[in-house]
Formats: structure tokens, C-alpha cells, sequence
């Protein structure tokens, strides 16, 4: 693959098109209202749904498509980044090219082209971290991280951008679903349990480790299992997977020589007023303090990059302990998506304890701009 000029291969109107769409001003979601909305799909709802995203989806993507264009330090022109750019206008073009959504008939194949352009977008994280990593590759080695911060909040700005637009896109899709699971509003769930969510995603990360190292520390976990609360189990299971899998990973490391048996990695749910609190706490031996400033980059990482074994395999498919650099300030980024935080504590010798904030308002963190 070899880099293209800006916008090279795209029609001059479809340019000007995207730049007079990534101008506008794009509109903030709130779970609350999305679960009462979504709580009655009707015909109409799903039309007056469809209707909004043919006019807030072309904002979102194409902001994003035009800071694309505009990245430091060459970033725009490395060959995963313009790849990534192309999905973007692509897409912008199927959503422009659509007809006004006028019957329940356009709303079905409105849904279903989405539906591809979501498909589209699947490997956008990993296609973004390679093109970091080809970044980092070409970069003096003097450079400081903290020189980088303007990719780190660019970075920051595109992937909250992603999690919206799935997100609107997913709950859309989701409602037309025909056997809602109980208790489900699209991808919301009403009554969502976080420690039978946090036990799948555990169960989901040890296996990971079991296949990598032969073994894994238990997990226990502590919490009333009949506490719900409404929020989206898929996005809690991606954060608590993270750093489950780090957590794992820390511990299992550090006792692979040793004679005494791994201690385990500790989950505690707490229901408070405000938020509710998800703790994960290892032994793993910590991190390092001057280290602390730097999980939360894309810059960073502690182990290989399994992008550069895997380069040949569909990038979604890859799942290793570590390695792309993204796990950690992705897992934050959906926590602040709808008004939560995630905090690590670490004491270097002994291990690490990771605080999951899940705001109980639901109120959208995401850049509206």
C-alpha cells in the first residue's frame, strides 16, 4: 500500500460535500433518552430514528474523515491511517448518496446499509493502532511522548467519535430485533447485573490466558449478583475483559518462576448513590511510578505488538494478553462515554488496583465537536 495525496481518488464535490457537513453542528445522546425511546419501536419511531441518523451520521463521519487529512508528524499519510480515512469517506458517500427516508420500506434498507457501514468500521481501532505503531517506527526516539500530545488528543477525540457512532447505529439496528432478550432496549440493558457481566468478561480473559501461558489465576468476585442497574453490558464486558486480561496477565508473569501459587485477581462491585464502582485488584508486582503517566497514551505498550505477527489475518480476530497499545485509554474512553472514569493506582512491588466509575445518570461525555 502505497500513501496517497490528500483526498486523492475522491470527486471534488464529494470533498466540498464533507466539508461543509463536518461544519456542522452534531447532537449529544443521553442513555435515558435512548432507553425511552427505544422502549417503544414502533413504525414510526424507528422511521422518525432513522430520519435523524441520515442527517447526524454524515456530521459525525465526516469530522472525522477531515481531521484525518490534518494529523502531525505525518501520521495522516502512513498507509493503515489512509485506510482508515477511505472507510470514513465511503461511508459518507453511501449515507449522502441515500434517498429522504419517507416509509417503513426506506427505513429497512436505511438500516441495512448502516448496518454494513458499521461492518465497515469494525477494525477502525486496530487499523488505527498500526498506523501509530508505523508512526512510532519513523519517529526520533529522542521524542518525548509528552511532545505527542496532540495525536493522543486526537486519538482521544476519534475513538469517543467511533464509540458514538456505533452506538447510534447499534441501538438502531438493535431494535428491529423481532425477540428483544428481557429487560433489553437495542443494546441496552434495563437490568443489567455487573457482576455477572464482570464473571463473563473474567471468564472470557482467563481463557485468553489459559491459551497464551498454559495457565491462569483464579478471579473472585465479590457483590450482590441481584443488583442491576440499566446500562450497556457490551461496553461494561470490553472494559472489565481489559483489565481483567492485564491484571492476569501482571500476576501471571510474575509467578511463572515461582514455587507459590499465583494469588488471585480480586473484582468487587459497589452500588453507591452516585456511581456505581467496579475495583480490580492484583498482585501482579505494579507498575512502575514513573510508567503511571504513560498507560493512558497510544504510545504505549509493554509487549509486542501483535499486530506486526498477525499483519496477514483480519486484525478483528486477533486477541492476545497484551500488545496494541489501546486496551486501557479505550476501556476510559467508553467509561467517560456515558459519564463514569476509570483511575489506576499502582505500588510498584506489589500489584495494582483499577477503579471503574459507571455513572448512574448515563449523561453522553463525547466531544460534541
Amino acid at each position: 500500500m502505497t500513501a496517497k495525496k490528500a483526498w486523492e481518488g475522491f470527486s471534488k464535490g464529494l470533498i466540498e460535500e464533507v466539508q461543509k457537513w463536518g461544519s456542522m453542528k452534531q447532537t449529544g445522546v443521553n442513555l435515558r433518552y435512548m432507553m425511552e425511546f427505544g422502549s417503544r419501536p414502533t413504525t414510526r419511531n424507528l422511521l422518525i430514528s432513522a430520519q435523524f441518523l441520515q442527517k447526524e451520521l454524515p456530521i459525525r463521519i465526516a469530522r472525522r474523515a477531515i481531521e484525518l487529512e490534518s494529523l502531525p508528524y505525518g501520521l495522516s499519510h502512513k498507509p493503515a491511517v489512509l485506510k482508515v480515512r477511505d472507510w470514513y469517506l465511503d461511508s459518507f458517500r453511501d449515507l449522502r448518496s441515500f434517498h429522504d427516508i419517507k416509509d417503513k420500506s426506506d427505513e429497512l434498507k436505511f438500516t441495512q446499509m448502516i448496518k454494513m457501514i458499521k461492518v465497515r468500521h469494525n477494525n477502525v481501532v486496530p487499523m488505527m493502532a498500526l498506523g501509530v505503531q508505523q508512526l512510532k517506527k519513523d519517529l526520533d526516539p529522542k521524542i518525548d511522548y509528552k511532545d505527542l500530545d496532540e495525536i493522543q488528543q486526537f486519538l482521544d477525540r476519534f475513538y469517543m467519535s467511533r464509540i458514538g457512532i456505533r452506538m447510534l447505529i447499534g441501538q438502531h439496528v438493535a431494535l428491529h430485533d423481532p425477540n428483544p432478550l428481557p429487560d433489553c432496549v437495542g443494546y441496552i440493558h434495563t437490568k443489567m447485573s455487573p457482576v455477572e457481566v464482570a464473571r463473563n468478561a473474567s471468564e472470557d480473559a482467563r481463557f485468553i490466558c489459559l491459551r497464551e501461558y498454559g495457565s491462569a489465576p483464579d478471579v473472585n468476585i465479590y457483590g450482590d449478583p441481584n443488583f442491576t442497574f440499566p446500562y450497556v453490558p457490551t461496553h461494561l464486558h470490553l472494559m472489565v475483559f481489559e483489565l481483567v486480561k492485564n491484571s492476569l496477565r501482571a500476576v501471571q508473569e510474575k509467578f511463572v518462576d515461582s514455587d507459590k501459587v499465583a494469588p488471585p485477581i480480586r473484582i468487587i462491585v459497589a452500588d453507591g448513590l452516585e456511581d456505581v464502582t467496579i475495583k480490580v485488584s492484583d498482585e501482579g508486582g505494579g507498575i512502575p511510578r514513573s510508567g503511571l503517566p504513560k498507560i493512558f497514551t497510544y504510545l504505549y505498550s509493554t509487549a509486542k505488538n501483535p499486530l506486526d505477527e498477525h499483519s496477514v489475518v483480519d486484525l478483528g480476530t486477533v486477541t492476545t494478553m497484551a500488545g496494541y497499545g489501546y486496551g486501557l485509554p479505550i476501556s476510559r474512553l467508553y467509561a467517560r462515554y456515558f459519564g463514569g472514569d476509570l483511575q489506576i493506582i499502582s505500588m510498584e512491588g506489589y500489584g495494582t488496583d483499577a477503579y471503574l466509575h459507571l455513572s448512574r445518570l448515563g449523561d453522553s461525555q463525547e466531544p460534541l465537536s
